[in-house]
């Protein structure tokens, strides 16, 4: 291949002849300017070649990162629609828990409306049947006191005031219960004949047979199974209230 450079070996018609031929220090000094070119030649081609070599490398390892990045930016799209997925699926799952939230919310609701219809319902069953329960001792209580008016009418009356009738109120009471034991607690003093004429908001009415009865009170107060105080002791009438600082315990059944 010719150079594409000026070519600086001097062309053979440029030497000058010599007696046998051409001159040889102009010969020499052309073979030498040859070889310095060829060398100059051959290191610009060991430079390129090795510039080459350097920038094919170069691009190999730019052909690697490439691909390890094309793969990361791969794998980085794959996890973002899988974290897609996911969120979609998680947003799915929370629709669904905030619609069962309400529809239990709203059970519940109506179970508490019904709760409070049927607690209403047993309140006014329980306050009717409290108002039949007091109705009916009531005229029991009635119904005993004509008897006993009716006994004691038709017996002869009896002088003195050992035989005198005695009514004692007392109240207010807890229950039943209280009552009976308190109507135990005279039947201890001495009384007879112990009846209930009335009981009705917490305070009954008894009436009985007692000697003494003011005086008998301060034994009842030591046997009684609850404090109270003396409010009323004219003539045969005593009026006892129940202690308002005692204990829950001793209004108890």
């Amino acid at each position: 291949m010719a150079s594409e450079g000026t070519s600086t070996v001097p062309r053979m018609g440029s030497f000058k002849r010599a007696l046998l031929g051409y001159r040889r220090a102009d010969v020499d000094a052309a073979v030498s300017l040859r070889d310095e070119r060829i060398w100059a030649l051959e290191r610009d081609v060991g430079e390129a070649s090795e510039w080459a070599r350097e920038a094919s490398q170069a691009a190999a390892r730019a052909e690697q990162e490439s691909t390890s990045l094309s793969g990361m930016v791969i794998a980085r799209e794959r996890e973002i629609r899988s974290l897609g997925e996911r969120l979609r699926e998680a947003n799915e799952r929370h629709d669904r828990s905030i619609a069962s939230l309400q529809a239990v919310a709203a059970r519940f609701e109506e179970i508490q409306r019904q709760a409070r219809g049927q607690a209403t319902r047993i309140r006014m069953k329980a306050l009717r049947e409290a108002a039949e329960v007091s109705r009916r001792t009531q005229e029991l209580a009635e119904a005993h006191v004509a008897a006993e008016g009716a006994a004691a009418a038709a017996e002869p009356a009896s002088g003195g005031d050992a035989d005198r009738r005695v009514k004692l109120e007392i109240g207010p009471l807890g229950d039943f219960s209280q009552l009976v034991g308190f109507e135990e607690a005279i039947g201890r003093l001495g009384a007879a004949e112990i009846s209930v004429e009335r009981f009705s908001e917490g305070r009954a009415t008894l009436s009985m047979h007692l000697d003494d009865p003011v005086d008998r009170l301060r034994e009842l107060e030591e046997s009684a199974p609850f404090d109270f105080r003396i409010r009323h002791t004219a003539g045969d009438d005593l009026i006892l209230d129940l202690d308002e600082d005692q204990g829950p315990e001793q209004h108890a059944a």
